[in-house]
């Protein structure tokens, strides 16, 4: 690893609090994500191109080895600095890295104008932009498009949205429907607010204290993975097809990629068959693109490489290339014009924030210039070669790699300090959880640095390997097998089939 980040040159801050007074008062005062107060945080001094700048002090647990800072920087005065690559694109967001000189023009540009304008009875140059590109990036197949400030909120957007839709669908002149439930599959994650919450695996995911409080969907289990025979995929489908009663009135997945529910893959011939079947049963599909839009698994969205289109798309993350929080709900016209009532009541104060909107004008840009299509090719073709030959090793369950998503799946849960502290002594911030060692790298990573995080998977695998069970080392593997009788069931009844991991961090 180069010993300056040579990406953007950015300018540092000339002062800077000691880490230790910074790790004091979080460790007393803030809560982290997923995360009880106190827990050990590390002090992030700055950010450039793929790199995160660390202080060493943590708040209870010993820090990480340092690496030489730079010379040009002000952390040369910080001996304590360390450089590190950022192997999670900060959970998944930041596909262009830190501080891309395009995204920070935006910013720049739009904050002398407007930094900030309620979206109710006003609009905005940022707002309608942004919503031609997305319209572009979409091809034109949705009509309207909702704002929000994050990706959870956006799927409870989706599902207002797919409600309403059914009682304006329903025959009835005030609207009354029985189609009331969602349905969707095992090993899913959707956000942490309480209706996204309810479209969670009910059981092996981490929203399992709130069985009985959220709402009780309909769930069945989670999809054949990548690479699954056509009869696989077709008793699949009949499974979903049985349970799709006069109750449900939309289905929601995440599409070719589960993401923070177990990062599973599967093929783009189960989403023509779910979009079918919806479809025969006037059903809604809600797809949460929110992880693999913009570019993760080698196409703008997934569901568009599979030929389909969704009902309700959810987006964000990449939104703003990671810059800073944006989220999108879009719909298509006969969703739009068919939700009753008409209006949409939901409304962030930030929605539509002028600043954020500015600046993902710019990322959805550079996403339809498609510059970012061959370095995704390249990153596969660097994670495939690195981590494949950990197939063999202790502990290791399965490897399964697709566009910039690796995946190291151990045989049980890994220890999240050890594997961090391993992850830190390769120059890589990695962030596993449960059985999951994986890495969602900037676009921008070049060689020498994916490489590097390859070896620092690596070393996580060589530390934290030590159980004695092996797994499915295949890629390909099916780690989802249906009985000929799984039924689908409600959140409070566990389905035959298990998820290969039970998650105790998501994103």
């Amino acid at each position: 690893m180069p010993d300056t980040p040579a990406h953007f040159s950015p300018q540092f801050s000339p002062k800077f609090r000691p880490s230790r007074e910074i790790s004091r008062i979080d460790a007393q005062h803030i809560w982290h994500p997923y995360a009880a107060p106190g827990e050990p945080t590390r002090v992030v001094r700055s950010t450039d191109g793929c790199y995160l700048e660390l202080a060493d002090a943590v708040t209870t647990a010993a820090p990480g080895p340092a690496v030489e800072a730079s010379a040009d920087s002000e952390s040369a005065a910080q001996p304590d600095s360390q450089w590190v690559i950022d192997g999670m694109s900060s959970w998944w967001a930041a596909c262009f890295g830190h501080s891309h000189p395009r995204l920070v023009a935006a910013a720049k540009n739009q904050i002398d104008a407007m930094s900030h304008v309620m979206f109710g009875g006003l609009t905005h140059q940022p707002a309608a932009q942004l919503t031609e590109n997305l319209l572009a990036l979409t091809e034109s197949r949705y009509q309207q498009v909702f704002y929000s400030d994050s990706g959870s909120v956006a799927v409870e957007v989706a599902i207002k949205m797919a409600l309403q839709y059914a009682r304006g669908a329903s025959p009835a002149a005030d609207g009354e429907t029985s189609r009331n439930k969602l349905l969707t599959w095992r090993s899913g994650y959707h956000g942490d607010t309480f209706q996204a919450m309810s479209v969670c695996d009910p059981d092996g995911g981490m929203h399992s204290l709130w069985s009985g409080t959220v709402k009780e969907q309909i769930f069945v289990p989670a999809p054949p993975t990548r690479g699954a025979s056509a009869q696989e995929r077709e008793e699949y489908l009949q499974v979903v097809e049985d349970a799709m009663n006069g109750e449900v009135a939309a289905m929601i997945i995440e599409p070719v990629v589960q993401g923070a529910g177990g990062m599973r893959f599967h093929d783009h011939e189960l989403l023509v068959g779910i979009r079918e079947l919806c479809s025969k049963h006037g059903i809604v599909l809600i797809a949460d693109e929110i992880a693999t839009g913009f570019g993760r698994t080698g196409e703008v969205f997934t569901t568009h490489a599979a030929g389909i289109t969704p009902d309700i798309l959810c987006v964000g993350k990449a939104l703003t290339g990671g810059f800073m929080s944006l989220a999108a709900t879009l719909a298509t016209k006969e969703v739009a014009e068919t939700m009753q009532p008409a209006a949409l009541m939901h409304g962030p104060t930030f929605m539509a924030n002028p600043l954020a909107c500015a600046v993902a004008t710019e990322a959805t840009a550079m996403i339809r210039e498609g510059e970012w299509r061959s370095d995704v090719a390249r990153i596969e073709s660097a994670l495939v070669a690195g981590l494949h030959p950990l197939r063999d090793k202790p502990g290791v369950a399965d490897v399964r790699v697709l566009g910039a998503i690796g995946v190291v799946e151990m045989d049980a849960d890994v220890d999240m300090a050890q594997a961090t502290a391993a992850a830190l002594s390769a120059g890589v911030w990695l962030r596993p959880f449960g059985r999951l060692v994986y890495t969602m790298p900037p676009y921008i990573c070049n060689d020498d640095e994916l490489a590097a995080i390859c070896q620092a998977i690596a070393r996580v695998v060589e530390v934290c390997g030590t159980h004695g069970t092996r797994g499915i080392r295949d890629t390909e593997a099916r780690t989802t097998q249906l009985t000929e009788t799984t039924p689908a069931t409600t959140s409070t009844t566990r389905t035959t089939a298990t998820a290969p991991t039970t998650p105790k961090e998501t994103a």
